[in-house]
């Protein structure tokens, strides 16, 4: 009955944004998951390829822990040694000369749309800025169901795209 309990109250708190499966997950090793009914389940979707290391790998855990102990989010106003080694190997390996840490999609639009801008700026043409977005994009997209995240995905990239776009242009 506590499986019920949690989707009710689910459903009556958060958003029913998508489908969630009819189970209520309470802890996870590796790639395996149990529900609050002791279930077992494999885990197929690694947290929508976020977690795709598996639950609670041990060395994880402990780098978690050690971090946790020392910060747990810092704004980039600030510098912080983990950051940078990773930038450096990052420009070390990759084809960059810098990188950019963002948190979220949005920041990483605009990002992209500011770069962009100062690449055809620099290497184009000054007088060539506009970014050119499809006009009903969102309602176009939302034709084809048959993959709805991914439609919910690229439609809100296109949405928010549109958006910063009237707001730069």
């Amino acid at each position: 009955m506590e499986t019920k309990k949690f989707i009710d109250e689910s459903n009556l708190y958060i958003m029913n944004t998508y489908k969630r499966f009819p189970i209520v997950l309470r802890k996870g090793r590796g790639m395996k998951v149990w529900s609050t009914d002791g279930k077992e389940y494999l885990d197929f979707v690694g947290g929508v390829a976020v977690n795709i290391l598996g639950h609670c790998h041990p060395k994880v855990v402990i780098a978690i822990q050690k971090q946790a102990q020392r910060l747990l989010h810092v704004s980039n106003y600030y510098h912080i040694g983990p950051q940078i080694r990773l930038a450096k190997l990052l420009v070390q390996h990759t084809f960059a000369d810098k990188v950019f840490f963002c948190n979220s999609g949005a920041e990483a639009n605009e990002a992209a749309i500011k770069l962009a801008r100062k690449y055809s700026k620099e290497n184009v043409n000054p007088d060539r800025f506009e970014i050119i977005t499809a006009e009903l994009s969102q309602r176009l997209l939302q034709q084809d169901r048959r993959n709805f995240k991914r439609d919910l995905n690229l439609s809100y990239r296109v949405s928010s795209m549109s958006l910063l776009m009237m707001l730069m242009l």
